[in-house]
């Protein structure tokens, strides 16, 4: 029997909001545990949350981008449950009427174009997290997160595969990186998400028992998780047995999922209107704000990028990838240097040290006026492109000054005809052989000849100028 994969998602992502949702706490990531929280996001009698309208803000940008209806008259609802991370026993969400619904991702996979249907997005704040010491057996409990501002949004069951899912996610991570509402870093939980997941024969309409697998926060991790939970519900199904709805935890180092506690429904937990805070309504003149400012969008920018600067389709596709990359393109054209040649240093060398390193662009050091030096050095026959590729390799770790470091160790380009030319004399005389080799038609010996040239010169010639005085002095 040939069987379908049926999958919905659910992605978490925490707002790039200075302080937390209700109070006035930092949301920076880190810090020492329980140092980064207050009575409030810790729920002691007596409070009260002020929603940070910041949080709002971002919340209806992101709604909009991803092509939501915006409820204009929203409000906020408790959702109830115990858990040793969440001290008030209850977490303040959206079930009733969250920001924004009926929304759709557009995504684009070698085998399927199609849309992807948002059912919401909703608003949130974070539960704290559990830290078990295996030295002393023991579990803490850190409640520095709890109240970091986070939107939750919930996809229909549209996904029929792990490449349809990881689409879906760079699109998101994308849109929501250039609407500068979160980082989304995964590796620091930035962006995480649940996966719903059932199977079923293909060409059925009924959905099957799907299991639920948390916080997943590594595109390799939910990709590994979804080939194996489809086949480990298949083959259930075939033994003759069933799928029980659960949910279930991915566990990397042993490649496969197992379950943690039976799958909660909505009315699991009691939700109720939260008390505390009033209804938000949000005019129609504040939404068409929100839509003036939304900035250029990455598909918007690929086609610029081909039209305006002619660079190659698939140059661009890598450019727009992520925002930190654009950001750092643009700054460095707006500096003067050329994009094609901007987007060669960017897409090769720069490309080749970030995978090295393990960095994200983000992260790099690395600044755009840095490179629009070492652009120009070249541009001005200061040095030739094999000196500036060990120069950009010198500089990348610390971004040293590139002219700083081309004057400190002696790089600028050899441009005396007349030495090169003494050079040029020099090495034909130690290799004869070789220019009567040449002279009886061994063409190929003409770039061993520039080699011990540019040799002799310690590679700080222009290669240009060198085969032009080699060949003329063969030929001469």
């Amino acid at each position: 029997m040939t069987w379908e994969t049926v999958i919905g998602l659910e992605t978490h992502v925490e707002l790039a909001t200075k302080t937390k949702i209700f109070c006035s706490c930092t949301t920076e990531f880190g810090g020492a545990p329980n140092t980064h929280c207050c009575p409030v996001c810790t729920g002691m009698p007596g409070t009260l949350p002020v929603v940070n309208r910041q949080v709002v803000r971002f919340a209806a940008k992101a709604g909009l981008a991803l092509n939501c209806e915006i409820t204009r008259y929203n409000k906020f609802d408790r959702k109830n449950y115990f858990y040793p991370d969440l001290p008030k026993a209850y977490q303040v969400s959206q079930l009733y009427l969250p920001i924004a619904r009926n929304g759709r991702v557009p995504i684009k996979t070698e085998s399927v174009e199609k849309d992807i249907r948002i059912h919401e997005l909703h608003m949130e704040e974070d539960a704290g997290k559990l830290v078990h010491d295996p030295w002393i057996d023991q579990t803490k409990c850190d409640y520095n997160r709890c109240g970091v501002p986070l939107i939750e949004i919930v996809t229909e069951p549209d996904f029929r595969s792990a490449d349809e899912v990881i689409a879906y996610l760079e699109k998101l991570k994308s849109t929501l990186e250039y609407l500068g509402v979160s980082d989304c870093k995964m590796q620091e939980g930035s962006l995480r998400c649940d996966v719903n997941l059932s199977v079923r024969p293909a060409g059925s309409t009924e959905l099957g028992t799907r299991t639920e697998m948390k916080n997943l926060n590594s595109f390799k991790a939910i990709s590994r998780a979804i080939e194996y939970e489809a086949r480990r519900q298949i083959e259930l199904i075939e033994e003759g047995k069933r799928v029980v709805q659960e949910t279930r935890r991915w566990d990397d180092n042993k490649d496969a999922t197992f379950s943690m506690r039976s799958k909660e429904n909505a009315q699991d937990y009691r939700y109720f209107p939260e008390p505390d805070i009033p209804p938000l309504e949000l005019s129609q003149e504040y939404l068409e704000q929100l839509r003036a400012e939304q900035p250029e969008m990455a598909e918007a920018r690929k086609a610029r990028y081909q039209e305006q600067y002619g660079l190659p389709e698939y140059d661009a596709g890598i450019l727009i990838s992520q925002k930190a990359l654009v950001d750092f393109f643009e700054e460095t054209v707006a500096l003067g240097a050329p994009a094609k040649e901007v987007s060669n240093w960017m897409l090769g060398d720069m490309m080749r040290r970030l995978k090295d390193e393990e960095l994200e662009p983000k992260d790099m050091k690395l600044t755009p006026a840095n490179l629009a030096k070492l652009i120009k050095l070249i541009a001005d026959g200061k040095i030739n492109r094999n000196t500036a590729a060990k120069v950009f390799r010198a500089i990348f770790p610390d971004n040293a000054d590139a002219e700083e470091y081309v004057k400190t160790h002696g790089l600028e380009q050899v441009n005396d005809a007349g030495l090169v030319a003494q050079v040029v004399e020099k090495v034909f005389a130690a290799n004869e052989s070789a220019v009567a080799d040449y002279r009886a038609g061994n063409q190929k010996v003409m770039g061993f000849l520039v080699g011990q040239v540019m040799k002799e010169l310690k590679g700080k010639a222009d290669p240009k100028a060198v085969n032009q005085a080699v060949r003329e002095k063969l030929e001469g």
